[in-house]
């Protein structure tokens, strides 16, 4: 009698492993362990960043408890997000109530409207009060981890405050200036780091944009993390944050999209990257400047955890990443866009799976970033 073949096994494979050279080398030669960990970055990305939550919840969960050595979290927007959870005790759990965050918002609206910026600041906002707003303690108290939120202040006069018609203008400067060089976009905008007070600097150049560092407490940690999520035209900008510098402060992936930092400058360590593509694009505006999407010599010692396209393709709905899209797509539809982002949730625990097995092995071999 002939075999019906399995098609869980002709499904491609969930996780692809991509590093740089000394990254490479490190895997092939000791494999990798938790103390090899020194930065986990997270990127903007929106809802992108639901399919890395089963990751979150093996590496902050279990395999990352096995280190002795302080690690530095950093995180843009849904990153922030989620590298906030991860230094709560109960990450596990933590990153579930995060995905069912994540996928049950609503926000009220006419039909045929995008719901006011105002609104959504103001829903959004509460949740993030709701989670973290009694355990700031906690966040910034982990005995391991470091916790680094980035932001965007404007800088330039047409943004420093929003404004109904100022705004738009000057992010129309910052893209032209852009697009004429990333040092160009720091007379606009200046990245904003909000950092562990235990650790007053990051392990790593940031010379490539103008930078400033604030200390993270218990009153700021929220607008902080409302403002790395505060995304232009979508949500209002956050004026004023406790301990920082006046002025209107937005998504931190407007300057730090994909966080492509100087990471070889470090030292020793790893950087593991749970990302969502292979690619690490610099910042938001760098989206359609495709040469800017290239590696550089700064992710030497980078590792990136990320789904493989095909499995992306065959795999989750619609073949595709849940997206910013699919809230105007299913905005009469609530429920749809919810049971479509559970699915993907639910199919990406494959990635976790994957990377377990994986993490048992002496050696490891990994794809070149390119």
């Amino acid at each position: 009698m002939q075999r019906r073949p399995d098609n869980r096994a002709m499904k491609p494979r969930a996780l692809r492993l991509y590093a740089g050279p000394a990254a490479r080398e490190h895997l092939r030669r000791r494999g990798l362990s938790a103390d090899d960990v020194r930065i986990v970055p997270a990127a903007a990305g929106g809802p992108k960043g639901l399919v890395l939550l089963p990751l979150d919840r093996f590496l902050f969960g279990h395999w990352l408890a096995q280190g002795t050595q302080p690690v530095h979290l950093l995180g843009a927007s849904i990153g922030a997000w989620r590298m906030a959870c991860a230094c709560l005790p109960d990450a596990d759990a933590t990153f579930e109530q995060l995905a069912q965050d994540y996928i049950h918002q609503r926000y009220e609206h006419a039909p045929g409207k995008a719901p006011a910026t105002s609104h959504v600041s103001a829903v959004f906002g509460a949740k993030l009060i709701e989670r973290f707003g009694q355990r700031g303690a906690e966040v910034l108290g982990h005995p391991r981890y470091r916790l680094h939120l980035f932001t965007s202040r404007g800088r330039h006069p047409l943004l420093r405050r929003q404004c109904r018609w100022r705004t738009p203008l000057g992010y129309a400067g910052a893209f032209a200036a852009n697009a004429l060089s990333r040092r160009a976009l720091g007379s606009w905008l200046e990245r904003v780091v909000f950092h562990d007070a235990r650790a007053p600097a990051l392990p790593l150049h940031l010379h490539d944009l103008s930078t400033r560092q604030v200390a993270l407490s218990a009153h700021n940690l929220c607008p902080a993390l409302l403002a790395s999520c505060s995304i232009p035209f979508w949500l209002d900008a956050v004026h004023d944050i406790p301990g920082a510098p006046e002025g209107a402060y937005w998504d931190g992936g407007i300057t730090d999209y994909h966080l492509h930092l100087d990471y070889a400058s470090m030292g020793e360590g790893l950087v593991l990257y749970p990302h969502f593509q292979k690619s690490i694009i610099p910042g938001w505006l760098d989206k359609s400047l495709r040469h800017r999407h290239r590696a550089s010599e700064q992710l030497s010692n980078v590792v990136v955890l990320a789904p493989d396209p095909d499995w992306v393709r065959q795999t989750l709905p619609g073949g595709k990443l849940p997206d910013r899209d699919d809230f105007k797509a299913y905005a009469e539809d609530v429920e749809r866009r919810i049971g479509i982002w559970t699915r993907a949730v639910a199919e990406s625990r494959r990635l976790a799976d994957e990377l377990a097995a994986l993490l048992e092995r002496d050696t490891i071999e990994a794809l070149p970033l390119e």
